[in-house]
């Protein structure tokens, strides 16, 4: 979905898609991997009679100008920081989904005096252990790789390693090329699950029971692992369950974040 209504701010000498809709106390969105305004707009619209929607193209999605080399997603963190202190925005509701839901724990974990309440739909950042046999997959080719290089055999090396990917990797991580690629290895690398139990946020989270990205086990453990925290399932519900209940997560996300 690349057809949507933004403007364009320029925050640390990028230039950043961003929409704002809505009257009322602020909502920041923070989209998934390989997403973009687009995908949070319909939630906003639903939202906006109540609140003041903020969403954004994070740096190398969407329209905004990726990141001048590669980043962490702590990198992201901060960068949304920056995109409040541009709105001057003190404190913020927060809405991730998938890689937002990464900066989100971050958020809620380390700067949570910048966070009102939260909600995380099929949220990222925890690490599934790697079979055996991947692993060992991995390390081969890696060694592979690099005797070819150290030998010399550099185009050879290459070859191998663009064949490697085009097996074994990811979607996510086949779409990407040059910093994005190394930044998407950084991301996915990180496992945030110690920072769940640091999040003093009131927390609420939407996960898909036949979610495959980021399976229902993920938000079941971080429901038992941040401090104050409550868990809704929909069922038969994929990785973007927002979207699939679109009617009901507004609804219960609106109940939610007016509660004292």
């Amino acid at each position: 979905m690349n057809t949507y209504d933004y403007t364009t701010i320029q925050l640390n000498n990028l230039n950043i898609a961003e929409q704002v809709i809505g009257t009322g106390e602020p909502i920041l969105f923070l989209h998934g991997w390989g997403a973009n305004i687009g995908l949070l707009q319909p939630l906003a619209q639903r939202l906006s009679k109540d609140f003041t929607c903020y969403m954004l193209d994070m740096p190398g999605f969407g329209h905004s100008d990726e990141p001048p080399l590669a980043w962490t997603v702590y990198d992201y963190a901060s960068f949304v920081l920056v995109y409040m202190d541009y709105h001057k925005l003190e404190q913020v509701h927060l809405f991730g989904h998938s890689f937002g839901g990464r900066l989100g724990l971050i958020l809620g974990a380390q700067h949570a005096h910048r966070i009102n309440k939260m909600v995380l739909s099929d949220a990222a950042g925890i690490r599934q252990e790697t079979p055996f046999w991947s692993r060992l997959r991995l390390n081969t080719y890696k060694s592979v790789r690099d005797l070819l290089h150290n030998i010399g055999l550099n185009l050879l090396a290459d070859t191998l390693r663009e064949k490697y990917n085009a097996r074994y990797g990811s979607s996510d991580f086949n779409a990407v090329s040059g910093v994005m690629r190394q930044t998407f290895i950084n991301v996915v690398n990180e496992n945030l699950l110690p920072l769940a139990s640091q999040v003093t946020v009131s927390t609420l989270l939407f996960w898909g029971d036949k979610d495959e990205d980021t399976p229902l086990w993920m938000g079941q453990k971080l429901e038992s692992t941040i401090p104050d925290a409550g868990l809704i399932v929909h069922k038969g519900a994929g990785h973007y369950a927002y979207l699939e209940q679109l009617a009901e997560t507004a609804r219960v996300m609106t109940f939610f974040f007016q509660q004292d």
